[in-house]
């Protein structure tokens, strides 16, 4: 079973992630491994962009059937019963509420696998090159001048933490008449404010090419969520 995983892994995460940097480098200006790894987060989040967009859309939609879920709560005491009624709101406003985990469950081994990518000298991975695929030589690791990208950056991880401040605040609800006891809502302005803090945490201990994934990540959702934000407020205002 775990060989099994393994083999996916490698072959569908680890494999491509590596070659795909090695191409990009190898083809942008200064053999620059931060640029590839700016390039590549723009392409994995394009190519995953209709389960984002799909996942913030149910957020919104979710969102808008909140008094609705917790009337069924309310009425429902049976947990079973419960359930069906909850999955018949859901189907009856075309809404997936699992969205949002195949979105992160993709997402969550690329960013393993980027982490493995740096714990490794990239050029003593020639094995599991390509074969049309040429090594760049050198590969610069120095970003902007001073970001060793193999190493951990406070400077980077701080970024990282604010740009996941910026886009928790954005994807947050609009204001409702809801009572401030809610315990999603507290839990929601909670994370706001604590997820930050463990994303910089965890970033001053890994290269900083993580977390320069993870910032550039974190700005591509923010230009996304304000798009879908706007256009939703337009058709509220049309209505």
């Amino acid at each position: 079973m775990w060989s099994a995983f393994k083999i996916v892994y490698n072959t569908f995460f680890y494999e491509p992630l590596l070659n795909g940097l090695l191409f990009l480098t190898n083809i942008l200006p200064g053999y620059d491994l931060g640029l590839a790894i700016i390039v590549l987060t723009i392409l994995i989040r394009t190519i995953l962009f209709p389960l984002n967009h799909r996942m913030i859309k149910t957020q919104r939609a979710m969102k808008m059937i909140e008094p609705e879920i917790k009337k069924i709560q309310k009425e429902i005491t049976k947990k079973e019963e419960q359930g069906k009624a909850l999955m018949g709101l859901y189907k009856a406003h075309g809404i997936n509420p699992f969205a949002g985990f195949f979105a992160l469950l993709i997402q969550l081994p690329l960013l393993i696998a980027l982490f493995q990518v740096f714990q490794k000298d990239i050029l003593s991975q020639t094995d599991l090159v390509y074969s049309f695929i040429t090594i760049p030589n050198p590969i610069h690791t120095l970003f902007l001048g001073f970001i060793e990208l193999t190493k951990p950056s406070y400077f980077v991880a701080a970024i990282a933490a604010v740009s996941q401040f910026f886009q928790a605040k954005l994807a947050m609800p609009p204001k409702t008449n809801e009572k401030p006891s809610d315990f999603s809502a507290i839990m929601q302005k909670q994370m706001v404010y604590m997820f930050p803090v463990m994303i910089f945490i965890f970033s001053v201990k890994l290269p900083s090419a993580v977390s320069l994934y993870w910032t550039v990540m974190n700005v591509f959702a923010i230009v996304h969520e304000a798009i879908v934000r706007k256009k939703a407020e337009k058709i509220g205002r049309s209505m």
